[in-house]
């Protein structure tokens, strides 16, 4: 039995063998749909598009692959919003402990870092994808590259097959794994949600997911390249505050990026989609309440009477921020500290409590990290990844209308639904 079936052991042994699956897409999901299915005696064939498989997980997490995440399961669901709880079953069928013992078992260390991420020990993606590689071909199965599905063959009793670009291919299972629309030069075109629209599934319209956003001004572009830790961030919609995040952010030459701007950035679209003013508040001190900033900030002024403001600031902001702070703060970089006034001192306390951006819009879809929408999963069984539409059709991945927030919650939820769909598939 496969090391991955194995690690997890929750499903019964029986399977009719010699069924064949045809696996669209050879990301993370695909290939581990693909090999679980091989593993149960399926003939699995998987075609992907591009010259390998794997292309966009060899960048993902900027080449050091954010496998998963040991939160538990509850705040793990919590982590995908409304549509979180559809992903229930194939958690509890395959969930992060199973993942990094398969990955220990294929010879690939992990390690946990803070907010409980988990990488390769390596802090290799190439490394996770030649495994899942190497692993899904020892299961038995056939990779054919370049690769393109032009349409799913359909009969009177569900899936019959699928025509390439130059042929076509009977089976009696199909699951798409296509992945989103974002980084279209590793293969995320989108061409999962063109083949299920065809057969009659519904697509949620889909839209960047964890994309970095732009501001008006030239406040970011004067920041760009300065990363800020432990800030807070809080969206404001109309006026009014919907959002917050705490941790790590960016300034970019057009706007904000970083990993609490990204896990906002979907309420930030959906605003912007609907023509609602967006701004994001930036606390600088979110450990001191005002009255505690306050007294700091008094506390600096009388300790450096003779010292020019902007080298006060000194000790309390980056270097980058400085000229930022005393121009939107409105007061005299060269102004003495001993001349500040409590006027003054209340502006500063304001700015640090409340640095904010005009959001104008969003970067491009294919820069989006996930896409968001997909295929409804109204019309998807979560417990076995089956379409309730077409028979012997299965999706797994980011082709569905799940998304999560950054810290690997995307990538084990491909894991997760990939392993779900090639068991299904496979004993189809």
């Amino acid at each position: 039995m496969a090391d991955g079936i194995a690690a997890a052991g929750k499903w019964a042994e029986q399977y009719v063998a010699n069924q064949k699956v045809i696996v669209v897409g050879g990301g993370p999901a695909g290939l581990m749909a693909a090999g679980e299915a091989a593993g149960l005696g399926a003939r699995v064939v998987l075609l992907e598009k591009e010259t390998s498989p794997g292309r966009k997980l060899r960048i993902t997490g900027k080449g050091r692959c954010n496998l998963t995440n040991i939160a538990t399961l509850p705040d793990f669901i919590a982590h995908f919003g409304k549509n979180g709880r559809f992903l229930r079953q194939a958690f509890n069928n395959y969930f992060s402990p199973d993942l990094m013992a398969f990955l220990e078992k294929l010879g690939v260390e992990t390690i946990q870092e803070r907010g409980g991420r988990v990488f390769p020990a390596s802090e290799d993606a190439g490394q996770v994808t030649n495994a899942l590689l190497t692993w899904a071909k020892s299961q038995g199965v056939s990779i054919r590259t370049r690769s393109s599905v032009k349409k799913l063959l359909i009969g009177n009793n569900g899936i019959l097959g699928v025509q390439l670009f130059g042929g076509e291919l009977a089976c009696d299972a199909v699951i798409i794994a296509t992945g989103g629309a974002s980084y279209p030069l590793t293969g995320s075109t989108g061409d999962g949600y063109r083949l299920a629209e065809s057969v009659g599934h519904t697509v949620v319209p889909i839209r960047p997911a964890l994309i970095p956003l732009e501001t008006a001004g030239n406040a970011a572009q004067r920041l760009q390249g300065l990363s800020l830790k432990n800030v807070a961030a809080k969206v404001y919609i109309n006026g009014k505050k919907r959002h917050e995040a705490f941790g790590e952010m960016l300034f970019t030459h057009f706007g904000l990026s970083g990993p609490i701007i990204l896990s906002l950035s979907g309420r930030v679209v959906d605003a912007l989609r609907e023509k609602q003013k967006v701004t994001i508040s930036i606390n600088l001190k979110p450990a001191l309440d005002d009255a505690k900033l306050d007294a700091r900030l008094l506390r600096d002024l009388e300790a450096h009477g003779k010292m020019q403001f902007h080298t006060m600031l000194k000790g309390l902001l980056p270097s980058k921020l400085i000229p930022i702070c005393c121009d939107l703060a409105g007061i005299p970089s060269t102004k003495l500290c001993n001349q500040i006034s409590a006027t003054d001192r209340r502006k500063l306390r304001i700015w640090l409590k409340d640095f904010r951006f005009s959001i104008t819009g969003h970067r491009p879809i294919r820069e989006a990290i996930i896409t968001a929408g997909g295929v409804s999963l109204t019309e998807v069984n979560p417990r076995t990844m089956a379409s309730r539409i077409v028979p012997g059709l299965y999706f797994a991945g980011e082709v569905l209308d799940v998304d999560g927030d950054t810290g690997g919650y995307n990538l084990q939820a491909a894991f997760s639904t990939g392993w779900l769909a090639g068991q299904s598939a496979g004993r189809k």
